[in-house]
């Protein structure tokens, strides 16, 4: 199978623009994860570049299949300039690497924690994983590879963290709704859960 990630960021190009910066994070062990930045207007928006490369494998299967399995990388977005949010390049390369350090396999609705702020100031340690289709749409790749879904990542307060998990996700992202959140800004506090 041809390489996936020429393909991966061709499709971010297309929905996103041409990038204005780009990093590149190595974990011993583990693939190179590349994030890239792309503004547009007053959004900034970071997409992982990396995570697709291999299928995520069920942590429980004996032998993991390099073909099959399900693909993604992560995309966050923010309002620019009310905070240094360039410092989520790293933890975004984290959780990019957590299939392949940790066997995880990223889906919707999933909460991931990095345990430290996001970016400088930030009030989130931790995202939700939202339902891919709505910025980037999937990548299809030849049979019989998974297609490459591209995440939106959206950052919760410990706070929310904690109500998600007893509520779940379609609550807090309710709960968001109704309050009028802007997930967008960097410096929001959280939604009033009681």
């Amino acid at each position: 199978m041809a390489d996936v990630l020429p393909l991966v960021e061709a499709r971010l190009r297309s929905a996103l623009g041409e990038p204005d910066a780009r990093a590149a994070v190595t974990f011993v062990g583990t693939d190179r994860v590349e994030v890239l930045r792309f503004t547009e207007g007053d959004i900034v928006r970071y997409a992982t570049l990396g995570m697709s490369a291999q299928p995520m494998a069920d942590p429980t299967a004996v032998i993991a299949d390099p073909v099959k399995g399900p693909r993604a990388e992560l995309v966050l977005s923010v309002r620019a300039g009310a905070a240094d949010t360039d410092k989520v390049l790293r933890p975004l390369a984290v959780l990019a690497a957590s299939p392949q350090v940790e066997g995880l396999i990223v889906a919707p609705g999933a909460s991931l924690d990095v345990g430290e702020p996001l970016w400088p100031g930030a009030t989130f340690t931790s995202v939700l994983v939202a339902e891919p289709g709505g910025l980037v749409e999937d990548l299809d790749l030849d049979e019989p590879a998974d297609p490459v879904r591209f995440l939106p990542l959206l950052p919760m307060t410990p706070n929310e963290a904690a109500w998600k998990r007893v509520h779940g996700a379609g609550a807090l992202q309710e709960r968001w709704l109704n309050g009028g959140t802007d997930l967008r800004d960097p410096l929001r506090r959280s939604v009033p859960l009681d």
